[in-house]
Parts: structure tokens; C-alpha cells; sequence
């Protein structure tokens, strides 16, 4: 069990409403800020901040240079370094204003928490991160079973992922009245779903394959019909459990959506690893959509369409994020003459 300093532990609670209050920080951002902050203080053995120095950031940071994360085994990276360093660049900075730190802590201070060039640099080098091809996740797909209604569920799960590209957060929290059949889309209502930066707009199925649509739509009805699920309840429920003679088993579904990603992230990756395959979380489609939706929107106006399809208000956006091009074909188009 950690220690606890009531003095910091009220003046950091008093930050974290600032970050989400005053700086609209989202709930993700604010724990991050949060768990930047404990380490420090763990390294100077949770000392109030009125006794800070120098001397204990120069510590910390040697220290997370040599630490080992526990989750990989490994040396912290430097994106994680420099995601802790700036947490607590912002706190310290802020600190310096407050009543009681004003004399103790200088705006100045703050920098010694910067990066050096070449760490900041490493950080924040672009890096493509593998995805599953087409046949993949179709193979994926296929080996998934379908006979009891949670295995419905999960496979409706995959599909609706590969026909809309949302976002993990934002397929958790979504209810039966955003899903519009008739018309073949997904109503991402920011007053409900949980999207990135709360932004509201409208999905349609893409036509990537009509197995997926088909098992989507099918699975929709599924919940109306058979289920008796209204508009207010989940589009993919979390499962009961209960007891059934004697024994702990799924008895149904709950009314109510899934307070995190975690479940459904854990759906796909299952798939994939069901099949043989490599595990991929959710995300990990929006890349092989994009590569899909390159050779199929060949226009201008059709790559945009399908930049705002899943979010972006500019195709730059989408091209940048989910377009990558490896350093193979990165050789193969350069050496080419006429540069296609």
C-alpha cells in the first residue's frame, strides 16, 4: 500500500478538477495526469510539494531511465517517459500559482521536466502498428461460432466494427436507437456515445463485405425481436450471470451498456487468436478500412465521404492516421518511374 500525503493528496485533487473543469480534460487524460503525479512523488517518498527541488526531478528522471515496467518486462519507453515528464510539467507549472507554493515553486521549474531533444524526438516517431488484413479478419470471422446468444453477440461485435470503423469507446456505450436499419446506419450522438472529443456524426455501413452487414443487421433484429430490447437498451449488452441448478452460468444479457471497451477489445482479440491468427484489438480496423476504403473511393469526394464515415473531419486526418506505407513499398514507389 502506497503512503499518502494529505497535504498533496488536497492540493492534487484540486489540480485534477482544474484539468477537467477549467481545461475540459477528458476522464482518460485526467488518470493519466494523476498516475504521472504519484510516481513522481513516490520517488521523493511522497515529501509535500512545498519542499520541492531541483535536485528530486533530476532523481526522478534518472530513475525512469533505468526503471523496468511491470506489464512488459522491459526499460519504460521513452513515449511513456515523456507522457509522465509532461503530467507533471503542467502540475508544477500550475502549482506556482497557488497560494501557500507561490513562494516554494517557480514557473521555472516546471522545465526541468523537459525532455531531452533526442528522447522527444524517439517519443514521438510515428510508428506503423500492425493490423489485420482483409483476409484475416475474415477468416477471423468465419471460425467464429454462433450458437448461443452471447457467441451472436460477439460475432455481431466483429461485424459491426468492420462496417462502420467506430471506436471501441464509442461501440460500448451505444443503445438500440442509434442503429437505423432502414437507411444502414450508426447515429454516434455525443450526448450518449462515448466518441472521441465528443463529436457527433453519422456512420453508414460500408460495403466491405455483406457477411458483415448482414450479421449485423440480423443480430439488431435479434434484440428487438427476440429479445424484446427497446431503444434505450444496449446495442451489445454485457452478459448475466446467475445461478442455474446449482451452478454459476450466463443467464442473458443486462440492460444496460458496458461501462469501459475492455469486454469488447477482448471479444476481437479472441477471434483472431481463435483462428491462428495474430491478436488485434478494435482499433486496429479503422487502418485496415482505411487501406480497404484507398482502393475503393477513388474520387476525391469519395475518400472524404469516407474520412467523415468514421470521424474525420479531414481526409489529411484519416491519410496521416490510417494510411501507413511500409518502408518496402516506400522503396518500391520511389524506385518506380512515374512515381504510381
Amino acid at each position: 500500500m502506497r503512503k499518502v500525503n494529505e497535504e498533496n493528496e488536497r492540493i492534487k485533487r484540486k489540480y485534477l478538477k482544474y484539468l477537467k473543469t477549467a481545461k475540459r480534460r477528458d476522464a482518460a487524460t485526467v488518470q493519466k495526469a494523476a498516475d504521472g503525479i504519484v510516481r513522481f512523488e513516490a520517488s521523493t517518498k511522497f515529501a509535500s510539494f512545498k519542499k520541492f527541488r531541483i535536485e528530486q526531478v533530476i532523481k526522478f528522471r534518472e530513475q525512469m531511465e533505468h526503471e523496468i515496467g511491470k506489464t512488459t518486462g522491459k526499460p519504460l519507453s521513452k513515449s511513456t517517459i515523456s507522457s509522465i515528464l509532461a503530467a507533471n510539467k503542467g502540475f508544477i507549472f500550475w502549482l506556482a500559482d497557488q497560494s501557500g507554493y507561490k513562494q516554494r515553486v517557480r514557473h521555472s521549474d516546471a522545465d526541468y521536466f523537459n525532455m531531452d531533444a533526442k528522447g522527444q524526438r524517439v517519443a514521438s516517431a510515428s510508428r506503423v502498428k500492425p493490423y489485420p488484413s482483409l483476409e484475416m479478419c475474415k477468416h477471423a470471422f468465419q471460425k467464429m461460432p454462433d450458437t448461443t446468444e452471447v457467441e451472436r453477440r460477439n460475432r455481431a461485435i466483429f461485424a459491426g466494427f468492420m462496417v462502420s470503423g467506430m471506436r471501441d469507446g464509442a461501440a460500448a456505450s451505444l443503445k438500440l436507437k442509434h442503429v437505423n436499419l432502414v437507411e444502414g446506419c450508426i447515429y454516434q450522438d455525443a450526448r450518449e456515445v462515448k466518441t472521441k472529443g465528443a463529436k457527433t456524426f453519422t456512420t453508414y455501413f460500408m460495403p466491405v463485405d455483406q457477411d458483415y452487414t448482414d450479421c449485423f443487421c440480423e443480430y439488431v433484429e435479434f434484440l428487438v425481436k427476440g429479445k424484446l430490447f427497446g431503444p434505450d437498451d444496449p446495442l451489445f449488452p454485457p452478459i448475466e450471470m446467475g445461478h442455474v441448478d446449482g451452478a454459476f452460468e450466463v443467464i442473458g444479457f443486462k440492460r444496460e451498456t458496458y461501462r469501459t471497451a475492455n469486454a469488447l477489445r477482448e471479444v476481437i482479440k479472441a477471434a483472431f487468436t481463435a483462428a491462428g491468427l495474430p491478436p488485434h484489438v478494435p482499433h486496429a480496423f479503422r487502418t485496415t478500412l482505411t487501406k480497404w476504403a484507398d482502393g475503393h473511393y477513388t474520387t476525391r469526394e469519395g475518400f472524404k465521404a469516407f474520412s467523415q464515415n468514421i470521424g474525420h473531419s479531414s481526409e489529411a486526418t484519416t491519410i496521416s492516421a490510417y494510411c501507413p506505407v511500409s518502408i518496402e513499398r516506400q522503396a518500391i514507389l520511389i524506385k518506380r518511374t512515374g512515381g504510381d
